[in-house]
């Protein structure tokens, strides 16, 4: 009886052992780069909706006649923008005279962005205008 459960042996060999794990290898060689490419386009979508913020409040701010010249960001805080809470991002727009494309920019200041640490959309006209392209 002894020699029966000598023989009887149970469990993995390593060559299942290195399939597994070289299984798991390849799954992880594809899942991590997918999800590092997810991290980094969350760290761009702040400055990118900072942006269409200022380019919202910019709407709202010339859809009173009395406001004819491009307005600076501190005038856009009635207008709906308060900017990021927390946010590190700083916003610059450009455009001086009336009946002028105004371009919003918007710095990333933390880094944490790969493509890049600005972002441009322009009002109006077309849709905004990625310059990490």
């Amino acid at each position: 009886m002894l020699s029966k459960l000598r023989n009887n042996k149970e469990g993995f060999t390593l060559i299942e052992l290195m399939i597994v794990i070289a299984i798991i290898g390849i799954l992880a060689a594809i899942a991590i780069p997918n999800f590092i490419a997810y991290r980094n386009k969350t760290f761009c979508s702040q400055a990118e909706s900072d942006a269409e913020n200022i380019q919202a409040a910019i709407a709202d701010y010339f859809s009173e006649p009395e406001h004819i010249n491009t307005p600076t960001l501190a005038q856009l805080r009635g207008f709906g923008f308060s900017g990021s809470a927390g946010s590190v991002n700083t916003g610059t727009i450009i455009g001086a005279a009336p009946n002028t494309l105004i371009a919003v920019f918007v710095t990333d200041v933390s880094t944490r962005c790969p493509r890049g640490a600005r972002y441009q959309s322009s009002v109006p006209g077309s849709p905004t205008t990625d310059i990490w392209r």
